[in-house]
């Protein structure tokens, strides 16, 4: 007990820079029977739906892979390739854009989000990206793109639309979940590649940004298709805008630039082994920096959730205007009072030396603004706040001596408050380039301090900004691997490899022990239930049987039509144990009830299987070397033999439990069962799905008690799959053209061989299963074959295990 309330201690989160310790969640307090006064916290809610990546390995399956041979599967992969290419290429057409990255990381881990894949979405977060881009508003384009691909990912496999009806071309292939996912991977990779010019960045993204499932394959078709995205984009680019169609001059939306030192200063160099310790320090700051970033955003979303969402639209329109007129007059009023005016040297340097920007009075280079100042001058804060974004980030980064610390403080501290209070409001909006402004600019003030106060003249101010920028980006959104990668491909400089991977692992270590990245806690908010790569230490004393579902809702193997359609209509499961009954007395109710006698028969069926196949396995050991091994299965043949296969049937049927009431499959389980009645020992045989189950009730699949179950009509796989990815829903059928009587044999459609865990299992093994193959469900079965709960994502969250670690800790 006392090492139970240790964990509970060590169980406890600081919530984000407040310093104040999270309450127990409504859900854990309802478990423990206690009351919760305050409303703020967000639990994951349960009418998300999950995606299932695991194959339905049934018989219409089984039949298209018995009629597939080789040159029909080498077809069906060059299509998905082909698929690919063109998901690469119209990613990298620069035309649609709209923030989603939170939404996507949440279909990648398996949460099916309504409506986030959609081609309505898509348009209209296009146009709104546009127009919030070119108001002015501290926003971004390229971050968005991400959530582009991953649309374009998700609907151009499918060749149809439902947003535009008439787009209805018939296409069997990738038609489920499992090839949806792997696209919609391919997309948001390709987005991230198109955005950066970062093509094994964008592979990398997908993989640690989201994605529960990984396999060999699927790594080289994203890759393939991010490829397609940069080099589309590099030759659209290329020749719009310099005329020199297939030159390939510019790689991505966003380019930072080449960084060298000029020939002539030979005692330049862009980092020394002394600067790391610099580049950690500004890590640290950067976390902390992000993570103030992301608890003061928090605060506004639920300010947000409270008093704004729940108004009317022009609510959410009112608050985007008030964000843009605010950001007008802080830019205005900032560049006309806090600017410095400063003096325009005759030659300018900006890059290197094959990059030369000759500024005069004369001829006064669009990205130096003179805004009120005198002639020969221009205002430091205006062109940092009037220039596009990517151009003040390559002033920040290239172009020396060029803004005064003031300027860069006040500069720092505004964009930073303007682009917190942005981030989140009613328009589409990315947050990867304001945050590399923002640490750009505060890398430059670093510079600029070390040069000028300490005496540290030989320092690249450049590299300097973009350590700066690495340590903000990666203190906000708490990526490592893949961010570090996309910068070094954006900057074409592998030498900067190793500063920015430890200035991104600092950064999100120290904003980790505040709170979480800005993606993960938008996603909180939005009560998604999330999976994280692993569960804690202290959850392995949990096992399965602690988590699961005791409740079940199952179906027979054969079950009348009136029950299947009681079932679908009074609970909300997407998935259903497919179960026969164990009773002492089966010869009784198998007599004159074809119904009762077709369970039991396929129940035998199934037992007569497994003990042939201990039969073998028992044959098999006695080849092995040791003797008293061998004589134990001398001794278990030799009972075996004189009993014949309905005494060894019968031996196996035969159970301690007492016999149950006459409850007949065309029952639908009750609410007035008692506790006896509904835990009952069931022999598990498979799952089958509500979208299975409802296709086959509309397209009439059923036999009368009067004919064998070998007259029900068969669907083949592409019947099942047709109305994928909205299947009919049970409260749009017609039950005037249905015979309650007849019966479904859902035995052809059922998955028989599921993931299935044993009661005892821990919960981190339990956990991985289900997050690494991409579970919907996850049925828990004991040593004799009977199911005795089930699994699902709700509880696997960490609201939902944390509670029962403390109902198991007090029950000790």
């Amino acid at each position: 007990m006392a090492g139970c309330r240790g964990s509970l201690c060590c169980c406890c989160r600081w919530c984000c820079c407040c310093g104040e310790r999270e309450t127990r969640t409504p859900e854990e307090l309802t478990i423990l029977g206690e009351t919760h006064e305050e409303e703020d916290e967000i639990l994951p809610r349960k009418d998300y739906e999950s995606l299932d990546y695991d194959r339905c390995i049934n018989d219409p399956y089984l039949e298209v892979l018995e009629t597939m041979d080789n040159k029909k599967g080498r077809r069906y992969e060059a299509v998905k390739w082909m698929v690919v290419f063109a998901i690469g290429v119209c990613t990298g057409l620069p035309v649609a854009a709209g923030s989603g990255v939170p939404e996507i990381k949440c279909y990648l881990n398996g949460v099916k989000v309504p409506g986030i894949v959609r081609l309505r979405t898509l348009l209209c977060k296009a146009f709104g990206v546009l127009l919030s881009v070119a108001g002015g508003l501290f926003v971004g384009k390229e971050g968005p793109m991400i959530h582009s691909g991953a649309v374009v990912g998700a609907g151009l496999p499918q060749f149809q639309s439902i947003s535009l009806r008439k787009i209805q071309i018939n296409f069997p292939y990738f038609r489920s979940d499992r090839d949806k996912r792997d696209f919609v991977s391919a997309g948001a990779a390709a987005g991230v590649a198109a955005a950066f010019g970062a093509p094994i960045g964008g592979t990398l993204f997908s993989l640690e940004e989201g994605s529960s499932f990984w396999n060999q394959g699927l790594t080289w078709k994203v890759l393939f298709c991010s490829m397609s995205a940069t080099f589309t984009l590099n030759f659209f680019r290329s020749g719009i805008q310099f005329g020199s169609w297939g030159a390939f001059q510019l790689p991505g939306l966003l380019n930072f630039g080449e960084f060298k030192c000029a020939d002539s200063d030979k005692k330049c160099h862009l980092w020394t082994a002394m600067d790391l310790g610099f580049f950690i320090v500004m890590g640290v700051i950067g976390g902390l920096l992000g993570a103030t970033f992301n608890c003061l955003n928090k605060r506004l979303a639920k300010y947000r959730m409270r008093n704004v969402h729940p108004k009317p639209k022009l609510v959410r329109v009112l608050e985007s205007l008030l964000v843009s007129l605010v950001t007008t007059v802080v830019v205005f009023v900032a560049s006309m009072v806090l600017g410095e005016c400063r003096q325009i040297s005759s030659s300018s340097q900006i890059g290197n030396d094959s990059f030369l920007l000759q500024v005069t009075s004369e001829d006064v280079n669009s990205s130096i603004k003179n805004f009120f100042c005198p002639n020969e001058t221009y205002n430091d804060m205006a062109t940092l706040f009037f220039n596009p974004q990517e151009s003040a980030i390559l002033q920040l980064f290239h172009q020396d001596g060029t803004f005064s610390p003031i300027t860069l403080a006040l500069f720092f501290i505004l964009y930073f408050l303007l682009a917190c209070w942005t981030y989140g409001i009613s328009v589409p909006s990315g947050l990867f380039v304001p945050s590399l402004l923002c640490g750009a600019a505060f890398g430059r003030l670093v510079a600029n301090v070390l040069k000028s106060y300490i005496g540290l003249g030989h320092i690249y101010s450049g590299t300097f900004a973009l350590i700066g920028a690495a340590a903000f980006l990666g203190g906000v959104v708490r990526m490592t691997i893949s961010l570090t990668v996309i910068l070094i491909e954006s900057t074409n400089e592998i030498t900067y490899g190793l500063p920015i991977m430890i200035t991104l692992m600092v950064a999100k270590w120290t904003g980790d022990f505040f709170n979480k990245g800005i993606y993960d806690i938008h996603v909180g908010l939005r009560g998604v239930p999330l999976l994280e790569w692993e569960t804690e230490v202290e959850m392995d004393r949990l096992r399965a049987s602690d988590v699961m579902e005791p409740n079940l809702t199952y179906v027979y193997p054969h079950t009348r039509v009136q029950s299947l359609v009681s079932i679908l209509r009074t609970t909300v499961h997407h998935a259903f144990p497919v179960v026969t009954e164990n009773r002492g007395n089966e010869k009784e109710f198998m007599k004159g009830n074809q119904l009762i006698s077709n369970n039991i028969k396929f129940k035998k069926s199934s037992i007569l299987t497994r003990a042939a196949e201990q039969r073998r396995r028992s044959q098999s050991m006695k080849s092995y070397p040791s003797s008293e091994l061998r004589n134990v299965c001398d001794e278990h043949v030799a009972s075996e033999e004189p009993a014949e296969k309905e005494d060894l049937l019968q031996q196996m049927l035969e159970r301690r439990y007492t016999p149950y009431p006459n409850l007949y499959p065309d029952q639908s389980p009750s609410e007035d069962w008692t506790m006896e009645e509904r835990f009952r020992p069931l022999t598990f045989h498979g799952l089958i799905l509500r979208s299975q189950l409802v296709t086959l009730l509309v397209r009439g699949v059923c036999y009368s008690e009067s004919q064998s179950s070998a007259s029900q009509p068969r669907l083949s796989y592409a019947e099942m799959a047709e109305d994928y990815p909205r299947y009919p829903d049970i409260h749009d059928l017609d039950l005037t053209l249905l015979n309650p009587r007849m019966i479904v044999d859902v035995t052809p459609y059922m998955n028989p061989s599921p993931f299935t865990v044993s009661p005892n299992t821990h919960v981190s093994q339990v956990f991985n299963l289900f997050r690494t193959m991409g579970l919907r469900h996850l049925p828990v079965v004991n040593a004799v074959g009977e199911i005795v709960g089930i699994i699902t994502r709700h509880n696997l969250t960490y609201e939902f295990l944390q509670a029962r670690l403390r109902q198991h800790c007090q029950a000790l």
